[in-house]
């Protein structure tokens, strides 16, 4: 049976166009991965791209790796070798947009506008290759949303990946829609798109933050935010979520704009209990 298991490892790894390494210790590098302990797991992945360069996943897994750390450089070029190996492997032009993304962030205007196009093809050919991949909508419809339109944004090209999202996942394309309507301050529609993935899933912890959130930066629904972000501290912050110190803070804001300055500063201070270093609480503290 363990020589079938590593005989399918292999062959998975095959499939995606690479060469096979030690499936053992792939995965050892993996699990390091997921248990988010990126300096061992960067060490396991280097020796496996020293035993085999042309592995697209060992590239690709150490890609996402500069990504954590903030080297959109290498990045680039871990993710780019990945695809040129692998290039029917959707999550690889995802990973890859997110680092022309990021080193875009750190260029000058012409080589800004250079990267931003390169993000964007990415991100398309990553929707492209899996049409079904939420991930990959999100951040096309991201790209669209924040880009001008010299460089292929747009927001109505951002609404149409958030209508691909809805026929997907129909709660995550609401919080799209009402993502987009943050975005053009149409508060009374993002409120109701907020309700709607509530009326469907009432623990739902990201309409139940962002509701909260909404109301603590417009000032409305003041008790019903409060409530949604106390319902959030009941449960663990799902992966990507924004997490119970920024629940705490944003908690904070409601109650400084009721006038309650005792209840907020008690929530700014349960925020630096949960994370000393969050640096809106410490701001919003100073200023209160």
């Amino acid at each position: 049976m363990q020589r079938f298991c590593a005989a399918l490892a292999c062959l998975s790894l095959a499939v995606l166009g690479v060469a096979a390494v030690d499936p053992a210790a792939f995965k050892a590098a993996t699990d390091l991965y997921q248990q988010r302990k990126p300096l061992e797991a960067q060490k396991a992945f280097e020796a496996l791209a020293q035993a085999d360069g042309k592995n697209a996943e060992v590239q690709f897994y150490l890609g996402r790796l500069a990504l954590q750390r903030d080297d959109a450089d290498q990045a680039v070029t871990l993710l780019e070798k990945a695809v040129a190996l692998a290039p029917a492997e959707s999550r690889y032009f995802l990973r890859l947009g997110d680092a022309y993304g990021s080193a875009a962030q750190k260029t000058g205007l012409f080589s800004k506008m250079g990267l931003a196009g390169k993000c964007r093809t990415a991100y398309e050919k990553a929707v492209e290759l899996d049409p079904k991949s939420i991930d990959a909508h999100f951040s096309l419809l991201g790209f669209y949303q924040q880009a001008p339109g010299i460089v292929g944004g747009g927001m109505d090209k951002a609404y149409a990946e958030a209508r691909e999202i809805k026929k997907l996942d129909a709660g995550r394309g609401r919080m799209a829609v009402a993502g987009l309507y943050v975005t053009e301050k149409k508060y009374t529609e993002a409120f109701g798109e907020f309700d709607e993935v509530l009326v469907q899933k009432p623990d739902d912890y990201a309409a139940l933050f962002q509701s909260g959130r909404l109301a603590a930066i417009t000032g409305e629904r003041l008790d019903r935010g409060l409530a949604a972000l106390r319902q959030c501290l009941t449960q663990t912050p799902p992966e990507g979520q924004p997490g119970h110190a920024a629940a705490h803070w944003r908690m904070g804001n409601i109650l400084e704009k009721q006038g309650d300055k005792p209840g907020a500063r008690a929530a700014y201070e349960a925020s630096l209990k949960v994370d000393p270093k969050f640096p809106q609480a410490i701001d919003a503290l100073k200023k209160l």
